[in-house]
C-alpha cells in the first residue's frame, strides 16, 4: 500500500449516496491540501473536491450541492460524501495529497452508479 489508502467506492443506483475515505499514512509529507479527483473512461482525471488543513475548500461545480469534503486531522483522513449521485458520476476517484513540493496518490476506488 502507498502513502493514501481509499475505501468506500462501489455499486450505487441514481439517487443514492456514498462516502469515500482516504487514510494518509504517518510517513507521508506534510500535507497541505488534499482532495479527490476522478477519472471516467475516456476522459482526463478531474477535480472533485479539495479541502486545506485551514478547512477551506474548494467543489467542482459539477458536484456542488451533492458532494461534501470534510477531513478530521487528527486521523490524516479526508471524507467525501456523495449524495443524489447521477449516472455520470461513474469513474475511477482518486484520493490526492500535496504540498508546495511534494504529490502523493492513492489507488483509486471505482464508484459505480447504475440502476
Amino acid at each position: 500500500q502507498g502513502p493514501l489508502v481509499e475505501s468506500g467506492g462501489g455499486l450505487v443506483q441514481p439517487g443514492g449516496s456514498l462516502r469515500l475515505s482516504c487514510v494518509a499514512s504517518g510517513t507521508i509529507f506534510s500535507i497541505d491540501i488534499m482532495g479527490w479527483y476522478r477519472q471516467a473512461p475516456g476522459k482526463k482525471r478531474d477535480l472533485v473536491a479539495e479541502i486545506t488543513t485551514g478547512g477551506r475548500t474548494n467543489i467542482a461545480d459539477s458536484v456542488k450541492g451533492r458532494f461534501t469534503i470534510s477531513k478530521d486531522n487528527d486521523k490524516n483522513t479526508v471524507y467525501l460524501q456523495m449524495d443524489n449521485l447521477k449516472y455520470d458520476d461513474t469513474a475511477v476517484y482518486y484520493c490526492n495529497a500535496r504540498n508546495q513540493f511534494s504529490i502523493a496518490w492513492g489507488q483509486g476506488t471505482q464508484v459505480t452508479v447504475s440502476s
